[in-house]
């Protein structure tokens, strides 16, 4: 694989990710998948999957976890709903987090990740504890597939996820670095982030945010915007990739609902703007 392929997040039948035959048009050879509801997580559905993407010279490169009863309505919402911290869900999710990773191993696909949720502030507290006693479960699980688990940023300053990751202590345990949900999430300026996390940054999402008006930065949204017309600053963000010396995708992440005309010209001005910048600054 080049340094830098451009890459888009998509799914095989879950989430908002953009519709395939969109990634196909636009020649794009690199994607993020959601991964698809529990009965079609299938030896079946994969070979199909695969076929799809190497009929249109496509490669998979992660495969993103998701599970229901997440909520993103509000950061309120997200803070009860998302990931594996919620009490109630953790052992369930866990699980079915190990059966997204078998699903990727159908794939080929040696990297995994997820919104773990809001990791509890209280690095003493039996929540805590009880989240690192899942975590390395689920990790220790995933090495047996020669698996690695990336960590979806923005739900936590990076101080305090670099703190959880050396909690964790596993040596199969990274980062999927997200710029715009720093933004998003208020939790902190995304280029001075990653700086602090870039050791860990094994891959990237290409979004961009605007943030919530002073005083409610980390209780109200950002707005998710198209790439190039938030807060971001792409070329900051990509010469700053370089500096950390990251040569992954660029992964472009769109949130925006299943409207196909959409999709194609908001990912394809992305892909142009990612072109430009990148023979611009390798």
């Amino acid at each position: 694989m080049s340094q830098w392929p451009i890459g888009v997040f998509t799914s095989v039948d879950a989430g908002l990710g953009v519709r395939l035959d969109v990634v196909e048009e636009l020649k794009i050879p690199t994607v993020q998948i959601h991964a698809p509801h529990q009965e079609t997580r299938t030896e079946q559905t994969a070979k199909d999957f695969l076929q799809k993407c190497k009929n249109a010279g496509i490669e998979v490169t992660c495969v993103f976890g998701g599970f229901e009863g997440e909520s993103y309505a509000s950061i309120a919402e997200t803070v009860k709903t998302v990931g594996l911290v919620p009490q109630e869900t953790r052992a369930a999710r866990a699980q079915e987090m190990k059966e997204i990773a078998d699903f990727a191993k159908l794939l080929g696909v040696q990297t995994v990740a997820l919104h773990i949720g809001f990791v509890p502030e209280d690095r003493n507290g039996d929540d805590y504890k009880g989240l690192l006693e899942v975590t390395r479960d689920l990790l220790d699980y995933i090495k047996k597939n020669g698996q690695q688990l990336n960590l979806e940023t923005g739900q936590e300053t990076a101080d305090h996820l670099l703190e959880f990751i050396s909690d964790v202590d596993r040596d199969n345990l990274f980062i999927n670095f997200d710029p715009a949900n720093m933004i998003l999430y208020g939790t902190g300026d995304p280029i001075e982030a990653l700086k602090k996390v870039g050791h860990l940054v094994r891959s990237i999402h290409c979004k961009d945010g605007t943030w919530a008006p002073e005083g409610e930065r980390g209780t109200a949204w950002g707005c998710e915007v198209a790439l190039g017309q938030g807060d971001v600053g792409m070329e900051t963000y990509l010469r700053t990739l370089k500096e950390i010396g990251y040569t992954g995708p660029l992964t472009i992440e769109r949130e925006i609902p299943e409207d196909r005309d959409q999709q194609k010209a908001d990912v394809g001005a992305a892909v142009s703007l990612l072109e430009e910048l990148r023979s611009k600054i390798l």
